[in-house]
C-alpha cells in the first residue's frame, strides 16, 4: 500500500477486533502511526508484537468516566499530536422488542455508542482546531436509518452519532477539520453473535455479511481524498442485506 498517511497520528477506538481491528491496521499498512485503544490487554499485547511502535497500546474502559477523560491527554504525552480519530468503540443490542431488554444493558449500550463518541471527538476536537486540521470518523450503522424490525435501541443510538457527525461537520469545517461517519450494513464480527440463530444462519447462508476489511476500505477512502474534499456520510451494504 503507497504511504499515504505517513506522519500522521490516528486514533482507533474499539481497535482490536472486528471494523476497529481492520481500520488500524489499514492505517499502519499506510504509514500512520495508531493509538489502538481497547479493553483487551492480551489482545493490544499481540497486536503491539505483530506491530511493534507502529501502533501505541492503550488498554482502557471508556464507560469509566475518569479513563475516558485521561484518552486524549494519554495521546497527546505519547505521540505529541492526533491527525485522524476514529471513534469506532460501540456495543450492540439485538432483538425485536425494547421490552426485552434490561436498564443496565440499555443504558451500557447508550452510553458507550453515543456518550463516549461525543466526549471523545469532543476532547480531540480541541487539539485539532488548534492546529486547523484533523479528520474524525464516526462509526454509524444502517441500523440507524434502515431495516426498522430490528434493533430498536441499538438504531436510535447510531442515528444519534450519524446526526451528531453531520452537525459538528458544519461547525469545525471552518477550521480545516473533517468529519465523516460510515453505516456499514451487517459486519461479520463479535457483534452479531447474539443475532437470533435463524437469523445469523440465513445471512451466512445469503451471504449477507460484510467483512470487517471492507469497511476499512471505505475508510481509508475517505482519509484520502484531497483535503478541500469532504466524504461526508457513507452507507455501505452487501448485496444482498434486504433477503435477510
Amino acid at each position: 500500500m503507497t504511504k499515504t498517511l505517513e506522519g500522521k497520528v490516528a486514533i482507533v477506538t474499539g481497535a482490536s477486533s472486528g471494523i476497529g481491528l481492520a481500520s488500524a491496521e489499514a492505517m499502519v499498512a499506510a504509514g500512520a502511526r495508531v493509538v489502538m485503544v481497547s479493553f483487551d490487554e492480551a489482545g493490544l499485547k499481540k497486536l503491539h508484537a505483530k506491530h511493534g511502535d507502529a501502533i501505541i497500546p492503550i488498554t482502557m474502559n471508556l464507560l469509566d468516566d475518569k479513563e475516558c477523560a485521561t484518552l486524549v491527554p494519554q495521546v497527546l504525552q505519547k505521540a505529541g499530536k492526533i491527525d485522524i480519530f476514529h471513534a469506532n468503540a460501540g456495543s450492540y443490542i439485538g432483538g425485536d422488542l425494547v421490552a426485552d431488554t434490561d436498564n443496565e444493558t440499555i443504558d451500557r449500550m447508550m452510553k458507550l455508542n453515543v456518550n463516549v463518541v461525543i466526549k471523545n471527538v469532543r476532547d480531540a476536537l480541541v487539539h485539532m482546531i488548534e492546529r486547523k486540521k484533523g479528520d474524525i470518523i464516526i462509526t454509524a450503522s444502517i441500523a440507524g436509518t434502515r431495516h426498522p424490525n430490528y434493533e430498536p435501541v441499538y438504531g436510535p443510538a447510531k442515528t444519534a452519532v450519524k446526526r451528531f457527525a453531520e452537525l459538528t461537520r458544519t461547525q469545525v469545517a471552518k477550521h480545516g477539520i473533517r468529519v465523516g461517519s460510515i453505516s456499514p450494513g451487517p459486519v461479520e464480527t463479535a457483534l452479531v453473535a447474539n443475532w437470533e440463530p435463524a437469523r445469523l444462519e440465513k445471512a451466512r447462508a445469503e451471504k449477507a455479511f460484510l467483512d470487517p476489511t471492507e469497511v476499512a476500505d471505505v475508510v481509508m477512502f475517505m482519509l484520502t481524498r484531497p483535503h478541500h474534499m469532504t466524504i461526508s456520510d457513507v452507507e455501505m451494504t452487501p448485496t444482498a442485506f434486504d433477503l435477510i
